[in-house]
């Protein structure tokens, strides 16, 4: 679908400099842009490549002299990453998936779809589920018995939505992702392994257990996700045990995030891929977990706390903290510690010096 740079820039709220009947069919990088994309130069370093393509338009920064970069329009921003959100929405020509019902999807006929719901092909939608309007159900997704999907939804292919599973409006779940699937819970006849060591923080002296088999606890719970959350490919959330485990309206989830068990995610929080919610545990609103974070069971973070990437929370953070490390600490104390660690070497080298001066006989004459 092809747009001008003025249509564009009514679309952000702003006004385009220059030619704002330019066409415009896509973005691109300033060195690969065609005459009719939109290079994408938000900052002076990028836009250093704008003479090795053949772009008229570009999206700079808030006073950004277009004209002395060759360009014919441009559009200015005053936060230019934040203009690219309703950009790439303006320009996102979406996965491609057909309207309407392939006819090799199955559709209980129990199922209520509600106006203009796509499902692709070999789809399968269980009788009770109920699907908001405009949703799309792509190829090869399953929505289970009973689950709920509000309207203008879009579950990717391959995407897996568990029985009784309820799910807001303008929900995205990427390709493979899974929402609904069992907690990892099993339990011992008696005391096991791991919860003696965590009683006795791993003593010597602590008796060995018996060895055990482990026994099912099965999920009775659900999922219940709210209003405008994404889920990345391949990511998974199980279902509670007895209650919902619940996410909140605005969460984003990367790719390949888990979101164990029981566990409650706030409002508007973002956790990046290979990050991790162990369960039972609550987060609050608007928190940020990097790459590779973790919080552990049972644990309570507050509300806009950041977690550093590579984090591991082991006790509760109280609200507006930023954590680092494992075990997580404040990131200035981490920060501080980690330097004193550097220094290690050096304070060594400097000890056996000293201890070396002063064992010589007259060392202090």
């Amino acid at each position: 679908m092809a747009h001008t740079l003025g249509k564009l820039a009514k679309a952000l709220g702003l006004v385009a400099e220059g030619d704002a009947t330019l066409p415009i069919v896509g973005a691109a990088e300033p060195a690969e842009a065609g005459p009719e994309e939109l290079a994408i130069a938000s900052t002076p370093a990028y836009a250093e490549r704008l003479s090795e393509g053949r772009a008229r338009a570009a999206l700079l920064w808030d006073g950004a002299d277009w004209q002395a970069l060759g360009l014919s329009g441009a559009i200015c921003p005053p936060r230019p990453r934040f203009a690219m959100s309703g950009l790439t929405a303006a320009l996102d020509r979406g996965p491609g998936f057909p309207p309407g019902r392939h006819p090799s999807a199955v559709i209980d006929p129990r199922a209520e779809l509600g106006p203009d719901v796509t499902v692709g092909a070999l789809a399968v939608i269980e009788a009770g589920a109920r699907i908001g309007a405009r949703t799309v159900i792509g190829p090869q997704a399953y929505v289970g018995a009973g689950a709920e999907i509000g309207a203008d939804g879009l579950v990717r292919e391959g995407v897996r939505i568990g029985a009784r599973v309820r799910i807001g409006a303008r929900f995205v779940a990427q390709p493979g992702a899974v929402v609904g699937s069992d907690g990892f819970s099993f339990v011992t006849p008696e005391e096991s392994g791991a919860e003696r060591a965590r009683a006795t923080l791993g003593a010597e002296d602590a008796p060995a257990p018996a060895a055990q088999s482990w026994a099912r606890i099965h999920s009775l719970g659900a999922v219940s996700i709210g209003d405008d959350v994404e889920i990345g490919a391949a990511t998974c959330i199980d279902r509670g045990t007895i209650r919902d485990t619940v996410v909140g309206d605005g969460t984003k989830l990367d790719n390949l995030v888990q979101i164990a068990h029981n566990a409650v995610i706030g409002r508007d929080c973002v956790f990046a891929g290979h990050s991790g919610v162990a369960g039972s545990a609550r987060v609050g609103d608007h928190v940020v977990m990097g790459g590779q974070a973790g919080v552990a069971d049972n644990v309570t973070v507050g509300a806009n706390v950041v977690i550093a990437a590579g984090t591991k929370v082991l006790s509760n953070v109280p609200a507006g903290r930023v954590m680092m490390g494992y075990p997580a600490t404040r990131m200035e104390t981490h920060v501080e510690s980690y330097k004193a660690l550097r220094r290690l070497p050096r304070l060594a080298r400097e000890i056996a010096a000293l201890k070396k001066a002063v064992s010589k006989p007259g060392a202090s004459d």
